[in-house]
Protein backbone atom coordinates (compact mmCIF):
# COMPACT_ATOMS: atom_id res chain seq x y z
CA UNK A 1 0.00 0.00 0.00
CA UNK A 2 2.83 2.41 0.81
CA UNK A 3 4.48 1.65 -2.51
CA UNK A 4 1.26 2.44 -4.40
CA UNK A 5 0.91 5.75 -2.60
CA UNK A 6 4.53 6.61 -3.30
CA UNK A 7 4.09 5.72 -6.99
CA UNK A 8 1.02 7.94 -7.29
CA UNK A 9 2.79 10.83 -5.63
CA UNK A 10 5.75 10.47 -8.02
CA UNK A 11 3.48 10.38 -11.10
CA UNK A 12 1.61 13.43 -9.88
CA UNK A 13 4.87 15.32 -9.34
CA UNK A 14 6.12 14.49 -12.85
CA UNK A 15 2.81 15.55 -14.40
CA UNK A 16 2.82 18.75 -12.43
CA UNK A 17 6.38 19.51 -13.58
CA UNK A 18 5.52 18.79 -17.23
CA UNK A 19 2.47 21.06 -17.12
CA UNK A 20 4.43 23.76 -15.37
CA UNK A 21 7.17 23.66 -18.01
CA UNK A 22 4.59 23.69 -20.83
CA UNK A 23 2.97 26.82 -19.42
CA UNK A 24 6.37 28.50 -19.26
CA UNK A 25 8.20 27.48 -22.44
CA UNK A 26 10.91 30.14 -22.41
CA UNK A 27 13.51 30.73 -25.17
CA UNK A 28 17.05 29.40 -25.57
CA UNK A 29 19.55 30.66 -28.20
CA UNK A 30 22.75 28.70 -28.93
CA UNK A 31 25.45 30.23 -31.18
CA UNK A 32 28.35 27.93 -32.09
CA UNK A 33 30.84 28.62 -34.91
CA UNK A 34 28.53 31.13 -36.65
CA UNK A 35 25.46 28.96 -36.36
CA UNK A 36 22.56 30.16 -34.22
CA UNK A 37 19.97 27.79 -32.86
CA UNK A 38 16.80 29.13 -31.27
CA UNK A 39 14.61 26.68 -29.32
CA UNK A 40 12.61 26.33 -26.12
CA UNK A 41 13.80 25.16 -22.75
CA UNK A 42 11.66 21.99 -22.89
CA UNK A 43 13.15 20.94 -26.24
CA UNK A 44 16.65 21.56 -24.91
CA UNK A 45 16.01 19.37 -21.87
CA UNK A 46 14.67 16.56 -24.08
CA UNK A 47 17.72 16.79 -26.36
CA UNK A 48 20.15 16.66 -23.46
CA UNK A 49 18.35 13.64 -21.96
CA UNK A 50 18.48 11.84 -25.32
CA UNK A 51 22.20 12.46 -25.65
CA UNK A 52 22.85 11.23 -22.11
CA UNK A 53 20.88 8.00 -22.66
CA UNK A 54 22.65 7.33 -25.94
CA UNK A 55 26.05 7.90 -24.31
CA UNK A 56 25.21 5.49 -21.50
CA UNK A 57 24.12 2.81 -23.96
CA UNK A 58 27.26 3.18 -26.06
CA UNK A 59 29.45 3.06 -22.94
CA UNK A 60 27.72 -0.09 -21.67
CA UNK A 61 28.24 -1.81 -25.01
CA UNK A 62 31.90 -0.86 -25.18
CA UNK A 63 32.44 -1.91 -21.52
CA UNK A 64 30.77 -5.30 -22.10
CA UNK A 65 32.97 -5.91 -25.13
CA UNK A 66 36.14 -5.03 -23.24
CA UNK A 67 35.24 -7.15 -20.17
CA UNK A 68 33.85 -10.07 -22.11
CA UNK A 69 36.89 -12.39 -21.50
CA UNK A 70 36.83 -11.73 -17.76
CA UNK A 71 33.07 -12.25 -17.60
CA UNK A 72 33.29 -15.50 -19.51
CA UNK A 73 36.13 -16.72 -17.24
CA UNK A 74 34.14 -15.80 -14.12
CA UNK A 75 31.11 -17.64 -15.43
CA UNK A 76 33.20 -20.72 -16.19
CA UNK A 77 34.72 -20.60 -12.73
CA UNK A 78 31.26 -20.36 -11.22
CA UNK A 79 30.03 -23.32 -13.23
CA UNK A 80 33.18 -25.24 -12.33
CA UNK A 81 32.68 -24.45 -8.65
CA UNK A 82 29.08 -25.66 -8.76
CA UNK A 83 30.12 -28.90 -10.43
CA UNK A 84 32.98 -29.36 -7.97
CA UNK A 85 30.70 -28.71 -5.01
CA UNK A 86 28.23 -31.27 -6.27
CA UNK A 87 31.01 -33.81 -6.89
CA UNK A 88 32.50 -33.33 -3.41
CA UNK A 89 29.16 -33.38 -1.58
CA UNK A 90 27.91 -36.43 -3.44
CA UNK A 91 31.29 -38.12 -2.99
CA UNK A 92 31.22 -37.58 0.79
CA UNK A 93 27.70 -38.96 0.86
CA UNK A 94 28.89 -42.01 -1.09
CA UNK A 95 31.77 -42.50 1.38
CA UNK A 96 29.38 -42.22 4.31
CA UNK A 97 27.03 -44.77 2.76
CA UNK A 98 29.88 -47.18 1.89
CA UNK A 99 29.50 -47.01 -1.90
CA UNK A 100 33.15 -47.37 -2.90
CA UNK A 101 32.47 -47.41 -6.62
CA UNK A 102 30.49 -44.16 -6.65
CA UNK A 103 32.98 -42.57 -4.24
CA UNK A 104 35.87 -43.39 -6.56
CA UNK A 105 34.07 -41.99 -9.61
CA UNK A 106 33.07 -38.78 -7.85
CA UNK A 107 36.57 -38.40 -6.40
CA UNK A 108 38.07 -38.52 -9.88
CA UNK A 109 35.63 -35.83 -11.02
CA UNK A 110 36.33 -33.65 -7.99
CA UNK A 111 40.10 -33.97 -8.47
CA UNK A 112 39.73 -33.01 -12.13
CA UNK A 113 37.60 -29.95 -11.31
CA UNK A 114 39.20 -28.72 -8.04
CA UNK A 115 42.40 -30.64 -7.34
CA UNK A 116 43.79 -28.42 -4.55
CA UNK A 117 40.67 -27.81 -2.50
CA UNK A 118 40.70 -29.09 1.12
CA UNK A 119 37.41 -30.94 0.73
CA UNK A 120 38.71 -32.61 -2.43
CA UNK A 121 41.75 -33.87 -0.54
CA UNK A 122 39.54 -35.14 2.26
CA UNK A 123 37.27 -36.91 -0.22
CA UNK A 124 40.28 -38.48 -1.97
CA UNK A 125 41.71 -39.74 1.33
CA UNK A 126 38.43 -41.20 2.54
CA UNK A 127 37.69 -42.77 -0.83
CA UNK A 128 41.13 -44.41 -0.80
CA UNK A 129 40.51 -45.73 2.72
CA UNK A 130 37.14 -47.09 1.70
CA UNK A 131 38.68 -48.84 -1.30
CA UNK A 132 41.52 -50.29 0.79
CA UNK A 133 44.24 -48.22 -0.91
CA UNK A 134 45.99 -47.16 2.27
CA UNK A 135 49.13 -45.99 0.44
CA UNK A 136 47.15 -43.36 -1.47
CA UNK A 137 45.37 -42.39 1.72
CA UNK A 138 48.67 -41.86 3.55
CA UNK A 139 50.07 -39.80 0.67
CA UNK A 140 46.94 -37.62 0.64
CA UNK A 141 47.05 -37.11 4.40
CA UNK A 142 50.73 -36.18 4.18
CA UNK A 143 49.89 -33.56 1.57
CA UNK A 144 47.19 -32.22 3.88
CA UNK A 145 49.61 -32.17 6.84
CA UNK A 146 51.98 -29.87 4.91
CA UNK A 147 49.24 -27.26 4.43
CA UNK A 148 48.36 -24.74 7.11
CA UNK A 149 44.58 -24.97 6.63
CA UNK A 150 44.43 -28.79 6.77
CA UNK A 151 47.40 -29.55 9.02
CA UNK A 152 45.51 -30.98 12.00
CA UNK A 153 43.18 -32.97 9.75
CA UNK A 154 46.13 -34.49 7.91
CA UNK A 155 47.82 -35.41 11.19
CA UNK A 156 44.63 -37.05 12.39
CA UNK A 157 44.46 -39.13 9.24
CA UNK A 158 48.10 -40.16 9.55
CA UNK A 159 47.47 -41.05 13.20
CA UNK A 160 44.54 -43.29 12.22
CA UNK A 161 46.58 -45.00 9.51
CA UNK A 162 49.50 -45.54 11.88
CA UNK A 163 47.18 -47.16 14.40
CA UNK A 164 45.79 -49.38 11.66
CA UNK A 165 49.35 -50.53 10.88
CA UNK A 166 50.01 -50.99 14.62
CA UNK A 167 52.88 -48.50 14.27
CA UNK A 168 52.59 -47.00 17.75
CA UNK A 169 55.77 -44.95 17.50
CA UNK A 170 54.50 -43.13 14.39
CA UNK A 171 51.06 -42.71 15.95
CA UNK A 172 52.61 -41.12 19.04
CA UNK A 173 54.69 -38.78 16.83
CA UNK A 174 51.62 -37.57 14.93
CA UNK A 175 49.63 -37.15 18.14
CA UNK A 176 52.44 -35.17 19.81
CA UNK A 177 52.73 -32.92 16.78
CA UNK A 178 48.98 -32.30 16.70
CA UNK A 179 48.96 -31.63 20.45
CA UNK A 180 51.45 -28.78 19.93
CA UNK A 181 48.93 -26.97 17.74
CA UNK A 182 47.38 -23.74 19.03
CA UNK A 183 43.92 -25.33 19.25
CA UNK A 184 44.72 -28.73 20.74
CA UNK A 185 42.26 -31.30 19.38
CA UNK A 186 40.69 -33.66 21.89
CA UNK A 187 41.82 -36.80 20.08
CA UNK A 188 45.47 -35.70 20.15
CA UNK A 189 45.42 -34.84 23.85
CA UNK A 190 43.72 -38.11 24.75
CA UNK A 191 46.05 -40.14 22.54
CA UNK A 192 49.18 -38.60 24.06
CA UNK A 193 47.82 -39.26 27.55
CA UNK A 194 47.05 -42.89 26.78
CA UNK A 195 50.40 -43.50 25.05
CA UNK A 196 52.27 -42.16 28.05
CA UNK A 197 50.19 -44.34 30.36
CA UNK A 198 50.91 -47.44 28.28
CA UNK A 199 54.62 -46.62 28.42
CA UNK A 200 54.44 -46.26 32.22
CA UNK A 201 55.41 -42.58 32.07
CA UNK A 202 53.11 -41.53 34.89
CA UNK A 203 54.84 -38.17 35.42
CA UNK A 204 54.45 -37.31 31.74
CA UNK A 205 50.82 -38.44 31.86
CA UNK A 206 50.16 -36.15 34.84
CA UNK A 207 51.74 -33.26 32.95
CA UNK A 208 49.58 -33.95 29.90
CA UNK A 209 46.51 -34.17 32.13
CA UNK A 210 47.26 -30.74 33.60
CA UNK A 211 47.54 -29.32 30.07
CA UNK A 212 44.24 -30.88 29.13
CA UNK A 213 42.61 -29.12 32.06
CA UNK A 214 44.19 -25.76 31.16
CA UNK A 215 43.03 -26.18 27.56
CA UNK A 216 39.51 -26.94 28.86
CA UNK A 217 39.43 -30.28 27.09
CA UNK A 218 38.13 -32.00 30.25
CA UNK A 219 36.04 -30.82 33.16
CA UNK A 220 37.19 -30.57 36.76
CA UNK A 221 35.46 -33.77 37.85
CA UNK A 222 37.09 -35.86 35.14
CA UNK A 223 40.43 -34.27 35.94
CA UNK A 224 40.20 -35.23 39.61
CA UNK A 225 39.25 -38.80 38.80
CA UNK A 226 41.98 -39.32 36.20
CA UNK A 227 44.58 -37.65 38.39
CA UNK A 228 43.64 -39.99 41.26
CA UNK A 229 44.07 -43.00 38.95
CA UNK A 230 47.47 -41.77 37.77
CA UNK A 231 48.62 -41.06 41.32
CA UNK A 232 47.54 -44.56 42.37
CA UNK A 233 49.50 -46.07 39.50
CA UNK A 234 52.50 -43.96 40.41
CA UNK A 235 52.22 -45.08 44.04
CA UNK A 236 52.10 -48.73 43.00
CA UNK A 237 55.27 -48.27 40.96
CA UNK A 238 57.12 -46.20 43.58
CA UNK A 239 59.94 -47.81 45.55
CA UNK A 240 60.04 -45.17 48.28
CA UNK A 241 57.40 -46.09 50.88
CA UNK A 242 56.92 -42.52 52.13
CA UNK A 243 56.41 -41.17 48.64
CA UNK A 244 54.03 -44.02 47.80
CA UNK A 245 52.02 -43.30 50.95
CA UNK A 246 51.75 -39.60 50.10
CA UNK A 247 50.67 -40.36 46.53
CA UNK A 248 48.07 -42.93 47.65
CA UNK A 249 46.63 -40.57 50.27
CA UNK A 250 46.33 -37.77 47.72
CA UNK A 251 44.61 -40.15 45.30
CA UNK A 252 42.17 -41.30 47.98
CA UNK A 253 41.43 -37.67 48.81
CA UNK A 254 40.78 -36.74 45.17
CA UNK A 255 38.51 -39.75 44.53
CA UNK A 256 37.16 -41.33 47.73
CA UNK A 257 35.29 -43.96 45.70
CA UNK A 258 38.48 -45.22 44.02
CA UNK A 259 38.88 -48.54 45.81
CA UNK A 260 42.51 -49.32 44.86
CA UNK A 261 43.71 -45.93 46.11
CA UNK A 262 41.95 -46.29 49.46
CA UNK A 263 43.10 -49.89 49.95
CA UNK A 264 46.70 -49.04 49.08
CA UNK A 265 46.77 -45.95 51.30
CA UNK A 266 45.27 -47.91 54.20
CA UNK A 267 47.76 -50.75 53.80
CA UNK A 268 50.75 -48.39 53.74
CA UNK A 269 49.44 -46.38 56.69
CA UNK A 270 48.74 -49.56 58.64
CA UNK A 271 52.27 -50.79 58.06
CA UNK A 272 53.52 -47.42 59.29
CA UNK A 273 51.42 -47.76 62.49
CA UNK A 274 48.87 -45.05 61.63
CA UNK A 275 45.83 -47.28 61.94
CA UNK A 276 43.31 -44.55 62.74
CA UNK A 277 44.06 -42.63 59.56
CA UNK A 278 43.91 -45.85 57.59
CA UNK A 279 40.55 -46.76 59.16
CA UNK A 280 39.09 -43.33 58.33
CA UNK A 281 40.19 -43.66 54.69
CA UNK A 282 38.64 -47.12 54.42
CA UNK A 283 35.39 -46.05 56.10
CA UNK A 284 35.05 -43.07 53.76
CA UNK A 285 35.71 -45.26 50.73
CA UNK A 286 33.31 -47.95 51.99
CA UNK A 287 30.54 -45.38 52.36
CA UNK A 288 31.08 -44.29 48.75
CA UNK A 289 31.72 -47.72 47.20
CA UNK A 290 31.50 -50.97 49.22
CA UNK A 291 34.08 -53.44 47.97
CA UNK A 292 35.61 -56.70 49.27
CA UNK A 293 39.14 -55.27 49.00
CA UNK A 294 38.17 -52.55 51.47
CA UNK A 295 36.77 -55.11 53.91
CA UNK A 296 39.94 -57.20 53.66
CA UNK A 297 42.10 -54.14 54.23
CA UNK A 298 39.95 -53.09 57.19
CA UNK A 299 40.36 -56.49 58.83
CA UNK A 300 44.10 -56.56 58.07
CA UNK A 301 44.66 -53.37 60.06
CA UNK A 302 44.62 -55.46 63.24
CA UNK A 303 46.13 -58.85 62.39
CA UNK A 304 46.19 -59.98 66.02
CA UNK A 305 42.42 -59.78 66.60
CA UNK A 306 40.41 -62.89 67.26
CA UNK A 307 37.70 -64.13 64.91
CA UNK A 308 34.92 -62.59 67.00
CA UNK A 309 36.74 -59.27 67.14
CA UNK A 310 37.11 -59.32 63.36
CA UNK A 311 33.39 -60.02 63.07
CA UNK A 312 32.59 -57.03 65.25
CA UNK A 313 34.86 -54.81 63.19
CA UNK A 314 33.33 -55.98 59.90
CA UNK A 315 29.80 -55.44 61.25
CA UNK A 316 30.76 -51.93 62.30
CA UNK A 317 32.21 -51.24 58.86
CA UNK A 318 29.11 -52.63 57.12
CA UNK A 319 26.87 -50.39 59.24
CA UNK A 320 28.71 -47.31 57.98
CA UNK A 321 27.75 -47.90 54.34
CA UNK A 322 24.65 -48.71 52.32
CA UNK A 323 22.95 -52.09 52.53
CA UNK A 324 24.87 -53.87 49.81
CA UNK A 325 25.63 -57.44 48.81
CA UNK A 326 29.34 -56.87 49.43
CA UNK A 327 28.59 -55.85 53.01
CA UNK A 328 26.51 -58.99 53.55
CA UNK A 329 29.23 -61.20 52.07
CA UNK A 330 31.89 -59.61 54.26
CA UNK A 331 29.79 -60.09 57.38
CA UNK A 332 28.94 -63.67 56.42
CA UNK A 333 32.59 -64.57 55.84
CA UNK A 334 33.64 -63.07 59.16
CA UNK A 335 30.73 -64.83 60.90
CA UNK A 336 31.78 -68.18 59.44
CA UNK A 337 35.32 -67.61 60.66
CA UNK A 338 33.92 -66.86 64.12
CA UNK A 339 31.51 -69.85 63.91
CA UNK A 340 28.52 -67.55 64.32
CA UNK A 341 26.37 -69.53 61.94
CA UNK A 342 23.11 -67.77 62.73
CA UNK A 343 24.64 -64.38 61.92
CA UNK A 344 26.08 -65.72 58.66
CA UNK A 345 22.70 -67.17 57.61
CA UNK A 346 20.93 -63.92 58.47
CA UNK A 347 23.40 -61.90 56.40
CA UNK A 348 23.07 -64.18 53.37
CA UNK A 349 19.30 -64.70 53.55
CA UNK A 350 18.29 -61.71 51.34
CA UNK A 351 20.54 -62.98 48.52
CA UNK A 352 19.77 -66.71 48.45
CA UNK A 353 16.75 -66.46 46.16
CA UNK A 354 18.94 -65.60 43.15
CA UNK A 355 22.44 -66.31 44.43
CA UNK A 356 25.70 -65.55 42.76
CA UNK A 357 28.70 -67.84 42.99
CA UNK A 358 30.16 -66.36 46.19
CA UNK A 359 26.79 -66.46 47.95
CA UNK A 360 26.24 -70.08 46.93
CA UNK A 361 29.78 -71.04 47.98
CA UNK A 362 29.35 -69.42 51.40
CA UNK A 363 25.98 -71.12 51.85
CA UNK A 364 27.62 -74.45 50.99
CA UNK A 365 30.33 -73.81 53.54
CA UNK A 366 27.72 -72.83 56.10
CA UNK A 367 25.65 -75.97 55.53
CA UNK A 368 28.75 -78.13 55.68
CA UNK A 369 29.87 -76.49 58.90
CA UNK A 370 26.49 -77.34 60.42
CA UNK A 371 26.64 -80.95 59.26
CA UNK A 372 24.05 -80.89 56.46
CA UNK A 373 26.04 -82.52 53.68
CA UNK A 374 23.06 -82.82 51.32
CA UNK A 375 22.32 -79.12 51.46
CA UNK A 376 26.00 -78.38 51.05
CA UNK A 377 26.12 -80.46 47.88
CA UNK A 378 23.04 -78.68 46.58
CA UNK A 379 24.58 -75.26 47.16
CA UNK A 380 27.84 -76.32 45.53
CA UNK A 381 25.88 -77.44 42.47
CA UNK A 382 24.11 -74.09 42.40
CA UNK A 383 27.47 -72.33 42.71
CA UNK A 384 28.64 -74.03 39.53
CA UNK A 385 25.69 -72.67 37.53
CA UNK A 386 25.07 -69.37 39.30
CA UNK A 387 25.78 -66.01 37.77
CA UNK A 388 29.29 -64.66 37.87
CA UNK A 389 30.42 -62.43 40.68
CA UNK A 390 31.60 -58.89 39.97
CA UNK A 391 35.21 -58.64 38.87
CA UNK A 392 37.61 -56.00 37.57
CA UNK A 393 36.53 -55.78 33.95
CA UNK A 394 37.64 -53.52 31.11
CA UNK A 395 36.92 -53.95 27.40
CA UNK A 396 35.69 -57.54 27.96
CA UNK A 397 38.98 -58.34 29.77
CA UNK A 398 38.67 -59.73 33.31
CA UNK A 399 41.55 -59.26 35.74
CA UNK A 400 42.02 -60.60 39.24
CA UNK A 401 43.34 -57.20 40.35
CA UNK A 402 42.83 -53.56 39.40
CA UNK A 403 44.94 -51.96 36.67
CA UNK A 404 45.17 -48.23 35.84
CA UNK A 405 44.75 -48.79 32.09
CA UNK A 406 43.05 -51.35 29.90
CA UNK A 407 45.48 -53.91 28.42
CA UNK A 408 43.20 -54.13 25.38
CA UNK A 409 42.70 -50.49 24.35
CA UNK A 410 45.10 -48.60 26.63
CA UNK A 411 42.20 -46.51 27.94
CA UNK A 412 42.81 -44.81 31.29
CA UNK A 413 40.52 -45.73 34.21
CA UNK A 414 38.80 -48.41 32.18
CA UNK A 415 38.45 -51.11 34.85
CA UNK A 416 35.12 -51.35 36.62
CA UNK A 417 33.95 -53.65 39.39
CA UNK A 418 30.99 -55.29 37.68
CA UNK A 419 29.65 -58.52 36.27
CA UNK A 420 31.75 -59.36 33.18
CA UNK A 421 28.54 -60.20 31.34
CA UNK A 422 26.65 -57.13 32.51
CA UNK A 423 24.77 -55.34 29.76
CA UNK A 424 24.32 -58.47 27.65
CA UNK A 425 20.99 -60.25 27.40
CA UNK A 426 21.83 -63.92 27.78
CA UNK A 427 18.33 -65.14 28.44
CA UNK A 428 16.99 -66.84 31.54
CA UNK A 429 19.57 -68.44 33.78
CA UNK A 430 18.93 -72.15 34.26
CA UNK A 431 20.00 -73.61 37.53
CA UNK A 432 20.68 -77.31 37.14
CA UNK A 433 20.97 -79.37 40.25
CA UNK A 434 23.60 -82.05 39.79
CA UNK A 435 22.71 -85.56 40.84
CA UNK A 436 24.26 -86.27 44.25
CA UNK A 437 26.89 -88.98 44.44
CA UNK A 438 25.23 -90.45 47.55
CA UNK A 439 21.61 -91.65 47.65
CA UNK A 440 19.08 -89.03 48.68
CA UNK A 441 17.56 -89.30 52.14
CA UNK A 442 13.98 -90.59 51.82
CA UNK A 443 11.25 -88.72 53.62
CA UNK A 444 9.85 -90.35 56.74
CA UNK A 445 6.19 -91.09 56.00
CA UNK A 446 3.99 -93.10 58.30
CA UNK A 447 2.00 -95.60 56.21
CA UNK A 448 -0.36 -98.36 57.31
CA UNK A 449 1.03 -101.85 57.46
CA UNK A 450 -1.62 -103.38 55.24
CA UNK A 451 -2.03 -102.52 51.60
CA UNK A 452 0.39 -101.15 49.06
CA UNK A 453 1.69 -97.62 49.35
CA UNK A 454 -0.29 -95.11 47.28
CA UNK A 455 1.38 -93.92 44.08
CA UNK A 456 2.43 -90.30 44.00
CA UNK A 457 0.54 -88.03 41.66
CA UNK A 458 2.33 -86.86 38.52
CA UNK A 459 2.49 -83.31 39.83
CA UNK A 460 4.22 -84.50 43.00
CA UNK A 461 6.82 -86.67 41.30
CA UNK A 462 10.41 -85.52 41.19
CA UNK A 463 11.26 -83.59 38.03
CA UNK A 464 13.87 -84.96 35.66
CA UNK A 465 17.46 -83.90 36.10
CA UNK A 466 17.54 -81.80 32.92
CA UNK A 467 14.45 -79.77 33.76
CA UNK A 468 14.71 -75.98 34.17
CA UNK A 469 14.49 -74.80 37.75
CA UNK A 470 13.61 -71.36 39.06
CA UNK A 471 15.94 -69.39 41.29
CA UNK A 472 13.41 -69.19 44.12
CA UNK A 473 13.82 -71.82 46.84
CA UNK A 474 11.49 -74.78 46.88
CA UNK A 475 8.24 -74.27 48.72
CA UNK A 476 8.39 -77.77 50.20
CA UNK A 477 11.92 -77.32 51.55
CA UNK A 478 11.92 -77.88 55.32
CA UNK A 479 13.22 -75.16 57.55
CA UNK A 480 16.66 -75.58 58.99
CA UNK A 481 16.74 -77.22 62.41
CA UNK A 482 19.98 -77.96 64.26
CA UNK A 483 20.36 -81.72 64.69
CA UNK A 484 20.05 -83.15 68.14
CA UNK A 485 22.70 -85.22 69.82
CA UNK A 486 20.85 -88.48 69.03
CA UNK A 487 20.41 -87.54 65.36
CA UNK A 488 24.08 -86.66 65.07
CA UNK A 489 25.10 -90.12 66.27
CA UNK A 490 22.38 -92.01 64.39
CA UNK A 491 23.15 -92.26 60.67
CA UNK A 492 20.36 -91.23 58.36
CA UNK A 493 18.64 -93.84 56.25
CA UNK A 494 20.43 -94.49 52.99
CA UNK A 495 23.51 -92.51 54.02
CA UNK A 496 26.88 -94.09 53.47
CA UNK A 497 29.20 -94.52 56.40
CA UNK A 498 32.11 -93.02 54.57
CA UNK A 499 31.91 -89.38 53.48
CA UNK A 500 32.51 -88.22 49.93
CA UNK A 501 36.15 -87.39 49.10
CA UNK A 502 34.98 -83.88 48.11
CA UNK A 503 34.09 -83.13 51.74
CA UNK A 504 37.09 -84.88 53.24
CA UNK A 505 39.57 -82.91 55.29
CA UNK A 506 39.21 -80.15 57.81
CA UNK A 507 37.21 -76.96 57.66
CA UNK A 508 40.05 -75.00 56.05
CA UNK A 509 40.35 -77.53 53.21
CA UNK A 510 36.60 -77.39 52.58
CA UNK A 511 36.71 -73.59 52.47
CA UNK A 512 39.54 -73.67 49.93
CA UNK A 513 37.53 -76.03 47.72
CA UNK A 514 34.42 -73.85 48.08
CA UNK A 515 36.36 -70.74 47.12
CA UNK A 516 37.85 -72.58 44.15
CA UNK A 517 34.37 -73.53 42.96
CA UNK A 518 33.18 -69.94 43.44
CA UNK A 519 36.11 -68.53 41.49
CA UNK A 520 35.52 -70.97 38.62
CA UNK A 521 33.81 -68.13 36.79
CA UNK A 522 37.15 -66.43 36.20
CA UNK A 523 38.66 -69.39 34.36
CA UNK A 524 37.92 -70.22 30.75
CA UNK A 525 35.89 -73.37 30.12
CA UNK A 526 36.35 -75.41 26.99
CA UNK A 527 32.61 -75.98 26.56
CA UNK A 528 31.70 -72.30 26.69
CA UNK A 529 31.34 -70.10 23.63
CA UNK A 530 32.45 -66.48 24.13
CA UNK A 531 29.61 -64.03 23.90
CA UNK A 532 30.28 -61.42 21.24
CA UNK A 533 27.88 -58.47 20.98
CA UNK A 534 26.32 -58.01 17.58
CA UNK A 535 28.01 -55.03 16.00
CA UNK A 536 27.31 -53.67 12.54
CA UNK A 537 30.48 -51.98 11.21
CA UNK A 538 29.65 -48.55 9.84
CA UNK A 539 31.77 -46.13 7.84
CA UNK A 540 32.79 -43.02 9.74
CA UNK A 541 31.03 -39.75 9.16
CA UNK A 542 32.53 -37.46 6.48
CA UNK A 543 34.03 -35.15 9.10
CA UNK A 544 36.31 -37.95 10.34
CA UNK A 545 39.57 -38.72 8.49
CA UNK A 546 38.19 -42.05 7.36
CA UNK A 547 36.85 -45.47 8.30
CA UNK A 548 38.98 -47.70 10.44
CA UNK A 549 37.83 -51.04 9.06
CA UNK A 550 38.77 -52.77 5.85
CA UNK A 551 36.37 -52.11 2.98
CA UNK A 552 33.96 -54.84 2.02
CA UNK A 553 34.44 -56.54 -1.31
CA UNK A 554 32.57 -55.05 -4.22
CA UNK A 555 29.64 -57.25 -5.25
CA UNK A 556 30.05 -58.69 -8.74
CA UNK A 557 27.24 -58.00 -11.23
CA UNK A 558 24.99 -60.99 -11.88
CA UNK A 559 25.66 -62.91 -15.10
CA UNK A 560 23.32 -62.19 -17.99
CA UNK A 561 20.29 -64.36 -18.35
CA UNK A 562 20.43 -67.11 -20.95
CA UNK A 563 18.08 -69.72 -22.40
CA UNK A 564 19.73 -72.43 -20.32
CA UNK A 565 18.93 -70.56 -17.09
CA UNK A 566 15.37 -69.96 -18.21
CA UNK A 567 14.91 -73.65 -19.07
CA UNK A 568 16.37 -74.62 -15.70
CA UNK A 569 13.54 -72.78 -13.94
CA UNK A 570 10.99 -75.20 -15.39
CA UNK A 571 12.90 -78.41 -14.63
CA UNK A 572 11.32 -80.59 -11.99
Amino acid sequence: MIRVIFYLILVAALAFGAVWMADRPGEVAITWQGTRIDTSVLVLIAAVATVVVAAVIVWSILRAIVRAPETIARYRRYRRGVRGYLAVSQGLIAVGSGDARAAKRLTAEAVRIAPREPLTLLLAAQSAQLSGDHGTAVATFQEMAHRDDTRVLGLHGLFVEAQRRADHAAALTYAEEAARHASVPVWAAQAVLEFRCVAGDWSGALERLDRNLKSRLIDRRTYRRQRAVLLTAQALAATDRERATALAREAAKLAPDLVPAAALAARLLGEAGERRKAARILERAWHANPHPDLADAYVALRPGDSARQRLSRVEALAAKGPADAEAALAVAQAALDAKEFAAARTALAPYTAAPRKRVAALMAELEMAQGDEGRAREWMARALNARRDPAWTADAFVSDHWLPISPVSGRLDAFEWKDPLAGEDHGAVIEHRAEPSVPAVPARVETPQAGPAPQAEPSQQAPPANEKRERAPRADAPEFRPPSAEEEQTPRAGEEDSRSPFFAGGRRERRVRAAAMANESRTARSDMTPVVPGVIPLVHAPDDPGPNGEPPAEPEPPPPASWSRIRALFKS
